[in-house]
């Protein structure tokens, strides 16, 4: 009895080595040469950082905790509207499309509202910024196609009143050059 299930085991065993051995790979064949092919992962290489004054790396420092702190919620907005899209897309009349929106508006003060309103002036502008990076929209044409022209007006002069402006570009070679490396790192798993 112990023989047969020994003997079954290495049977099983053997047949399992012979499927794991089977694994099909790109190559080709060059004057006599197999040449494997395989595609590398993306890579980041960053050196360390060198700053001209301590006063730059503190500022350099600050920003990099505050795009931390904010980068979450544009990821989290880019998902969202993305998520919306597909339902609105299904809506044919106006009047349910406005009945959406404000179901959806409901839905994430209730969630998120406090969270927000806990927010800095200046990490205010970056969520504004990685939004842009996120959905390719400023957020003044996220407000408009949602709320209308009169309202995203109404938020661009408050947002314009406290030094910030909805309309503002994501420029990530020019003056959001920073934003975007510590972005970057966050991404490629550096930051956390």
């Amino acid at each position: 009895m112990l023989i047969r299930i020994l003997v079954i085991l290495l049977l099983v065993f053997s047949w399992n080595l012979k499927i794991q051995a089977q694994t099909v790979v790109r190559a080709t064949v060059e004057n006599g040469d197999t040449i494997y092919h395989s595609n590398l992962h993306y890579i980041s290489v960053v050196g360390k950082r060198k700053f001209k004054s301590k006063g730059e790396a503190r500022k350099y420092y600050r920003l990099q905790k505050k795009v931390l702190k904010v980068y979450p919620y544009a990821k989290l907005a880019g998902k969202k509207i993305e998520e919306y899209a597909d339902e609105l897309a299904a809506i044919d009349s106006e009047r349910a499309r406005k009945k959406f929106y404000k179901k959806i508006e409901k839905e994430l003060k209730e969630e998120y509202e406090g969270e927000l309103k806990k927010l800095t002036f200046t990490e205010g502008a970056i969520l504004i910024k990685l939004i842009d990076r996120e959905t390719g929209n400023t957020s003044y044409g996220l407000v408009q196609d949602m709320r209308g022209d009169v309202t995203a007006f109404f938020y661009q002069g408050m947002a314009r009143i406290f030094g910030q402006n909805l309309k503002n570009k994501y420029d990530p070679d020019g003056e959001d050059r920073e934003i975007e490396l510590i972005v970057q790192q966050i991404e490629a798993g550096l930051l956390y």
